[in-house]
């Protein structure tokens, strides 16, 4: 199936106009899972298949067009920091998008803020997708992260159960810029 978000940007700065600016949207199978993000500066796509333990990540951005692969502890260390969140469910129900929700929060290890609404009446064959939130069974209904002066909120947009084509998975073979995820975090070191 497909699941798609809406995210909106907003500034704790007095005086900055709320951004629309990205769509988050999720392409589930059983084993394997992909997340686009796309915004007016580029784009970004996570493949994971947890049936061969091994995936990629593929950034466009400024015209660079880049491929990271990834092994299945490349996965583990990436969704880590969502992985060790301690969520505290909150009293009561709300209803966002005709889905009945509940509530919980976190704050992640370098202070991020986490609210999650969730629905358990939409359960996912595929939990492993992304790692957002692998402590909360249900599928997320809107989510605000909180870091600094940004709060990004992820709003439900549309749910389809139609079959994802395989060739939503499949790496490109030619056109980006091929290295490994190591590779890529040692980069990201020594800027």
């Amino acid at each position: 199936g497909t699941i798609k978000y809406n995210v909106d940007i907003e500034s704790a700065k007095s005086g900055t106009p709320k951004m629309n600016n990205f769509s988050f949207t999720v392409f589930l199978t059983a084993n394997k899972s992909r997340t686009d993000v796309i915004s007016n500066l580029g784009t970004e796509s996570t493949v994971y298949d947890a049936s061969v333990n091994k995936g990629f990540i593929l950034k466009e951005y400024s015209g660079q067009k880049l491929m990271i692969t990834a092994t299945r502890q490349n996965w583990v260390d990436k969704n880590k920091a969502n992985n060790d969140l301690n969520f505290i469910m909150e009293e009561g129900i709300t209803v966002i998008s005709g889905y009945t929700c509940k509530k919980a929060s976190a704050v992640g290890q370098d202070g991020k803020k986490i609210i999650v609404f969730f629905t358990t009446s939409v359960t996912l064959a595929n939990d492993n997708y992304n790692g957002s939130f692998p402590q909360l069974q249900g599928l997320p209904v809107k989510y605000e992260v909180s870091n600094g002066n940004l709060t990004l909120t992820y709003t439900l947009d549309t749910v389809s159960f139609d079959a994802v084509p395989g060739s939503t998975f499949a790496a490109p073979t030619q056109g980006y810029r091929v290295m490994t995820y190591d590779e890529n975090r040692q980069l990201k070191i020594n800027d």
